[in-house]
C-alpha cells in the first residue's frame, strides 16, 4: 500500500518553519546590538531584510523589539528606515510598545542628521495612536521650525496626521497658525506647497473658517505659482478660484499672474487656470466673454493632444489585437 499523502507541505527553507528561527535572529541581532566592528552595518541590514520579510508574510517577529530598537543606534539610513517600518507595524497595536516606540523616534527626531530627523518625524506622526498624541506635540513644533527644508515639509504634512488623530489637540497647540506663517514666509517652495496642502484640508474640515482664514494667502500664493510644482500649483488655483476679489483691479492683477499658466505644458494646470479665469468675471460680462475667446487656443491645444494619445492607444491595441489574431 502507498504511503498517504502529505496533508501539508513542507515549509521553505528560506522561510521560518516554527519560533526557533526567530528566537535565532534574537539571538543574532542582541549580539550585534553596540558594536562597531567593520561590516556590521551589512551584517545587521541582512538580520532587518529577514525581520521585515518575516513580518510580511504574517510572522510574529515583535520579540524582537527591543533588540531591533537597539540595533537601530547607528548613522545607517537604510537600517534606520527598515527599524521604523517595523517598529510601525507593531506600535500601532500594542500599547506598550507604543510607549517605548515613541521614546526612540523622539530621540531620533533630535539626531544631528537632517533625513533622520525627517523620517523619524514622519513615523512618530504615522503611529495614529490616539491616546499618545500629546508626545507629538513637541517634536512638530520643533520641526516647523526646523533649519533644513526636508524636517519642515515633513512636519507641514505631520500637522495634518495630528489634525487626523485629535482636531483639538492639534488647534490647542495653535499648528494651523503656525503653518499659515510659515507658508508666507518659508523661502522654500515644497515646504510651502507641503503647508498650503495641510492647510487647506483643515480650512475644508473646519467649513466655517476656511474662507476668512484664506482670502489674504490666495493673491499672494498666485504670485509665487512659478516656484511650485505642477502639483502643489493645481492646488494654489482652486484655492484661488474660490477668493472673492475686492474689485475689478484686484480681479485683472490676478489674471495677469496667471495668464502664462494658460499655456502650461501640463493639461492640469491650465484647466485649472481657465476655470480662474472664468470664475473670476463671472460678473463682468464683456470681459468674460474675452475669457471665453482667450481660452480657445489653450483648449483647442489641449484636446489635440488628448486625441494624439487616444489616437497612438488605439494604434497600439488595434496593432495589439492583430499580432494576436494573426
Amino acid at each position: 500500500m502507498a504511503p498517504p499523502a502529505q496533508s501539508q507541505r513542507s515549509p521553505s527553507p528560506s522561510q521560518p518553519s516554527g519560533k526557533g528561527e526567530v528566537s535565532d535572529l534574537k539571538m543574532q541581532l542582541r549580539q550585534l546590538a553596540g558594536s562597531r566592528a567593520p561590516g556590521t552595518d551589512d551584517t545587521k541590514r541582512e538580520l532587518f531584510k529577514k525581520v521585515i520579510s518575516y513580518m510580511t508574510i504574517g510572522i510574529d517577529v515583535s520579540s524582537v523589539f527591543s533588540e531591533m530598537v537597539m540595533c537601530s543606534a547607528t548613522s545607517d539610513i537604510v537600517l534606520k528606515k527598515m527599524c521604523y517600518l517595523y517598529v510601525g507595524n507593531y506600535a500601532k497595536h500594542n500599547p506598550d510598545l507604543a510607549l517605548l516606540t515613541i521614546n526612540f523616534l523622539q530621540r531620533d527626531c533630535k539626531d544631528e542628521d537632517p533625513m533622520i530627523r525627517g523620517l523619524a518625524l514622519r513615523s512618530l506622526c504615522s503611529l495614529g495612536v490616539a491616546n499618545l498624541v500629546e508626545y507629538l506635540v513637541g517634536p512638530l513644533g520643533n520641526g516647523l521650525k526646523d533649519g533644513n527644508n526636508y524636517v519642515r515639509m515633513v512636519a507641514a504634512v505631520g500637522v495634518l496626521k495630528l489634525y487626523h488623530i485629535s482636531a483639538s489637540t492639534c488647534v490647542d497647540a495653535d499648528f494651523p497658525a503656525l503653518l499659515k506663517h510659515l507658508m508666507l514666509k518659508d523661502k522654500d517652495a515644497q515646504v510651502v506647497a507641503n503647508c498650503l496642502t495641510s492647510l487647506q484640508e483643515i480650512w475644508t474640515l473646519e467649513a466655517s473658517k476656511s474662507e476668512e482664514a484664506a482670502r489674504r494667502e490666495k493673491p499672494c500664493l498666485a504670485s509665487q505659482i512659478k516656484e511650485f510644482n505642477e502639483w502643489a500649483q493645481c492646488i494654489v488655483l482652486e484655492l484661488v478660484s474660490k477668493y472673492v476679489p475686492s474689485d475689478s483691479d484686484e480681479i485683472f492683477d490676478i489674471m495677469n499672474l496667471l495668464e502664462d499658466r494658460l499655456q502650461h505644458a501640463n493639461g492640469a494646470v491650465v484647466l485649472a487656470s481657465i476655470k480662474v479665469f472664468l470664475h473670476m468675471t463671472l460678473s463682468m460680462t464683456d470681459v468674460h466673454q474675452q475669457v471665453y475667446e482667450r481660452i480657445k487656443a489653450p483648449l483647442l491645444t489641449l484636446l489635440e493632444m488628448l486625441t494624439a494619445v487616444a489616437n497612438e492607444s488605439n494604434t497600439y491595441e488595434i496593432g495589439k489585437v492583430n499580432s494576436k489574431n494573426a
